[in-house]
């Protein structure tokens, strides 16, 4: 089969006027055409069957030369013209000036029934974004992306698609844990999928050049491509954008908070502006309930992007993006009127959250009250939070509450220390609950599908994918296959995966890769 690239982002934005490949600063540009370094000896070790599907690529093409070569960097078909994108950005609260693609090159976009794709290649060489940098990925993070691409996509979750995980055959020479010990590592490249890779960053960065014609630009390309709908004209569209970018935002941060999800590296070149996870660095998911929890090395001092803080960073986030579309309103108070929305919402939106988890449908002032003392108990002992909530489904309205704490106690890391005034305070918690389970129309029957339709059985855990990642480098791919599988049915029984249905092994506890990661990939 042959792929029609469209090149609607080239086409209709400003390009980079120096065609050579070399670090440097690229002002008036929103990309560069750039060339993917050609790999040594590429393999394909796993492709997504849903996003080929999606895509509308046939198992026959998958399996072909022509992909392999497409997906590795090592060919460019004759219609794809493919380029590295310019943005800017905050990073940890701080203003970083440009930054762009260092390592991830655009194949061009697709289009399949009546949708837009836009393909990108991560790891596929330096682009002059990558400072100092080799604009290569390794296995082991390129792992990590592909797994948790599909695995957020199943569990409901706004995000890019990952199309394929290709190995190069050449090794990269990375410092995992920035200790001043660096190793050779295997070289690896995702195909990922998204409508578009446009960021808050790339609107920072035209209005901190002050550019306004190509910040406008971007802007109306944005709109006319992703945000159709909108139809209002002058200042105001760009205030129905930003209100817009604003809603998708905030629902993919509850998303987050419902599943246990942190990113870990929420700077504002990570934001996309379609609202969906992008950049899966070094992530991780709740294993015991700890707001204060990130996965991130680099963050283990401050806590910036800790698990309690993702709403507020994305609302600071928002800040930003809202400074860089001003020149395009000039007026502040509909900006701030839609800010101020925002915690307002999600608050309410996270409560609404909340109360699907653990099964009720009644908002008031003692299901309210539920939810706050469920917080609190949650960190009382180490407890875990997938576990915890997907075992209140056998909760039944006429349980005791010791029949209740004993159905929710294989979520204790400690059990034996649910003693005292720990397991008064979980006594007492389940019998409100109880109290107002009996009040609920839901029979219990019911309840249990709903808990089950918003707590997932299986999360793609650190030291489940650093299992599969140890396997991968001895040239095992089985459970990178395994995991794939597992994370398409999370909300599924799935007795044949019974096994990941468990608490963090203590082995993992404080394993590089299982517990916590640093931005090295």
């Amino acid at each position: 089969m042959s792929i029609q690239f469209l090149h609607k982002f080239t086409n209709n934005l400003p390009a980079d006027e120096i065609s050579e490949n070399y670090t440097r600063q690229v002002p008036k540009a929103a990309f560069s055409f750039v060339t993917p370094r050609i790999p040594g000896q590429p393999k394909l070790i796993h492709s997504s069957k849903e996003v080929q599907q999606l895509l509308g690529f046939s198992d026959e093409f998958i399996q072909s030369d022509t992909f392999l070569k497409l997906v590795s960097g090592a060919e460019i078909i004759s219609n794809s013209k493919p380029f590295a994108m310019n943005y800017a950005g905050h990073q940890f609260g701080n203003w970083a000036g440009q930054l762009g693609d260092g390592r991830a090159i655009v194949l061009g976009e697709i289009e399949h029934n009546n949708q837009t794709f836009t393909l990108q290649l991560k790891g596929a060489g330096a682009t002059p974004y990558s400072r100092r940098a080799d604009g290569l990925a390794v296995l082991r993070s390129s792992i990590r992306e592909h797994l948790c691409s599909e695995a957020m996509f199943h569990l409901g979750v706004p995000t890019t698609r990952s199309l394929s995980l290709i190995l190069t055959g050449d090794e990269v020479l990375r410092d995992v844990m920035y200790n001043g010990n660096p190793a050779m590592e295997k070289g690896a490249i995702v195909c990922r999928v998204a409508p578009s890779f446009i960021r808050f960053g790339s609107f920072e960065l035209f209005s901190s050049q002050n550019d306004i014609e190509n910040l406008k630009l971007l802007a109306d390309y944005t709109i006319s491509n992703y945000y159709s709908e909108i139809q209002e004209n002058g200042k105001e569209k760009y205030i129905a954008f930003f209100k817009q970018v604003a809603e998708n935002t905030r629902k993919m941060i509850v998303h987050w908070q419902r599943v246990g999800f942190v990113h870990g590296v929420m700077n504002t070149d990570n934001m996309s502006i379609h609202g969906i996870t992008i950049d899966y660095g070094p992530y991780g998911w709740l294993e015991g309930f700890d707001p204060n929890w990130t996965p991130n090395t680099t963050d283990a001092e401050g806590r910036r992007y800790r698990f309690g803080n993702q709403a507020n960073i994305a609302l600071w986030n928002l800040y930003q993006l809202a400074n860089a579309l001003y020149p395009l309103i000039e007026e502040a108070e509909p900006l701030e009127t839609i800010l101020n929305n925002f915690a307002k919402q999600y608050d309410a939106d996270f409560y609404e959250m909340m109360l699907k988890k653990i099964g009720i449908t009644s908002k008031n002032e003692q299901t309210e009250q539920l939810i706050q003392q469920l917080l609190h108990n949650l960190e009382q002992t180490e407890t875990d939070f997938t576990i915890f909530f997907r075992n209140l489904n056998l909760i039944k309205k006429t349980d005791s509450v010791e029949e209740c704490l004993e159905k929710i106690s294989f979520s204790f890391y400690f059990p034996l220390e649910v003693r005292g005034l720990i397991e008064e305070t979980w006594k007492f918690w389940f019998e409100n609950y109880l109290n107002v389970l009996k009040e609920e129309t839901l029979s219990d029957e019911d309840r249990k599908t709903l808990i089950n339709s918003v707590n997932p059985k299986y999360v793609l855990r650190n030291y489940m994918a650093q299992m599969a990642i140890e396997l991968a480098d001895k040239e095992d791919y089985s459970l990178v296959d395994e995991l794939y599988n597992l994370v398409l049915n999370p909300y599924n029984e799935q007795p044949e995966f019974e096994k990941w249905y468990n608490k963090r092994p203590d082995w993992a506890r404080e394993k590089i890769g299982s517990s916590m990661l640093s931005c090295s990939s």
